[in-house]
């Protein structure tokens, strides 16, 4: 355009000289329709930059409403855009009335309302002011159309904080309805199925999540667990529901000491006590769990003499597990062996004490009628149950130096 310009300039001073300068300006003759007009060159040449000019001119008018639009719209947009981050400062202060109202008013004339009604929205869930809330969801819908799974997401998390689960389950399905395999969509019913502890639910969309992962795959592990181990501990679980219900599980999550014991006190409700005795002895071979081991010394089996052994066999590399030794402590005493169990339940206590072992403590000082060190033991239990000091004395008494 300027190199335009300056060419014309040049012709209109040029023409210009050349008519007061040059003698000869040489001569121009035009014929249309009859009509003849004769000139010199150097007004022709003028009369061609003026009308190059005139041109410009009505293509400037022709663009100024166009343009003036533009710089109008540009100017209303950085309106918005100031309104807006005055009103993320605003919230970053604490100031969330102020925020919102600053983030919706020129929301229409931003160039992302769809963000600045969202934050609104979310602003206005903080407040716990579910009506508005919805209203601000709502015109985010009408605004952009297009992002409705966007508006809905935002609608079901927040749902969901509120506990309103029913709310959420429909709000998300609606997404499902029209896009099943929305990645996002299942992430947030997943967790919507392990809060209301939907236990089924959340296993039959386990194939969908690890087929497309939304969710980290330790996530998804531990959902999956919590699942299965709620489903083994159904009361009315029998011994073959209890392997279909085993058959489901992963081989991945099989081992998981968590399972393995929730497995073996559904086999011990079933009457196979000595079934999950043999399963939580390999379970601990493979990996050691203080829940199992635990365990291991609440089975009442009729070979209790074997099971004591058993779990002694673990004390040659692990002498000092304070888990342990109160298993070993607890089957000495169903084997009438009075002075190993008090010295491996003391021995546990001066390496961790804990109420659960004081109580098995006082009960078998309690079994040889030591009734003042039983009440000792049984005190000092309640006091570490309370959170009280672990200094409180047993007999025989430690030096607490």
């Amino acid at each position: 355009m300027k190199a335009g310009l300056a060419i014309a300039l040049a012709l209109a001073l040029g023409a210009l000289a050349g008519h007061f300068l040059l003698q000869d300006n040489g001569y121009v003759l035009l014929s249309f329709a009859g009509y003849v007009v004769e000139m010199s060159v150097p007004i022709a040449t003028g009369l061609l930059v003026l009308a190059y000019l005139a041109i410009r001119l009505l293509a400037w008018l022709w663009r100024v409403p166009r343009q003036l639009g533009e710089a109008t719209a540009r100017a209303r947009v950085r309106w918005a855009g100031r309104q807006a981050t005055r009103g993320y400062i605003a919230i970053a202060e604490g100031k969330l009335d102020q925020g919102e109202r600053l983030l919706t008013r020129g929301a229409r004339r931003s160039g992302a309302p769809l963000m600045n009604y969202l934050a609104a929205a979310r602003l206005a869930h903080q407040r716990n002011d579910p009506d508005r809330r919805d209203g601000w969801l709502r015109l985010a819908y009408e605004q952009e159309p297009a992002a409705t799974d966007a508006v809905l997401l935002a609608q079901a998390e927040m749902q969901m904080d509120d506990q309103a689960f029913d709310q959420a389950l429909a709000t998300l399905n609606r997404i499902r309805g029209h896009n099943p395999k929305h990645a996002q969509a299942l992430k947030l019913l997943a967790a919507l199925h392990w809060r209301r502890q939907d236990w089924h639910a959340l296993l039959d969309l386990v194939p969908a999540l690890r087929a497309m992962p939304p969710l980290p795959p330790a996530k998804l592990n531990s959902w999956t667990t919590d699942a299965f181990e709620a489903l083994l501990a159904d009361p009315a679980l029998d011994k073959a529901g209890l392997e279909r219900l085993w058959d489901e599980v992963p081989k991945v999550l099989r081992g998981d000491p968590r399972l393995v014991l929730a497995r073996a006190k559904a086999l011990t409700r079933c009457g196979l006590a000595a079934t999950a005795e043999t399963e939580v002895r390999h379970a601990l071979r493979e990996g050691w769990d203080a829940g199992l081991i635990r365990f291991y010394g609440e089975l009442a089996l009729p070979e209790t003499a074997q099971q004591l052994k058993n779990a002694e066999a673990f004390l040659r590399e692990r002498p000092e597990d304070p888990d342990l030794l109160l298993t070993v402590g607890r089957l000495s005493f169903r084997n009438q062996l009075w002075g190993k169990a008090r010295s491996y339940l003391e021995t546990s206590l001066s390496v961790r004490p804990s109420a659960e072992t004081c109580a098995a403590l006082g009960q078998l000082l309690d079994r040889i009628g030591d009734r003042e060190a039983a009440a000792r033991a049984y005190q000092r239990g309640l006091a570490l149950s309370i959170g009280g000091a672990r200094t409180t004395e047993l007999a025989p008494a430690r030096s607490s130096g």
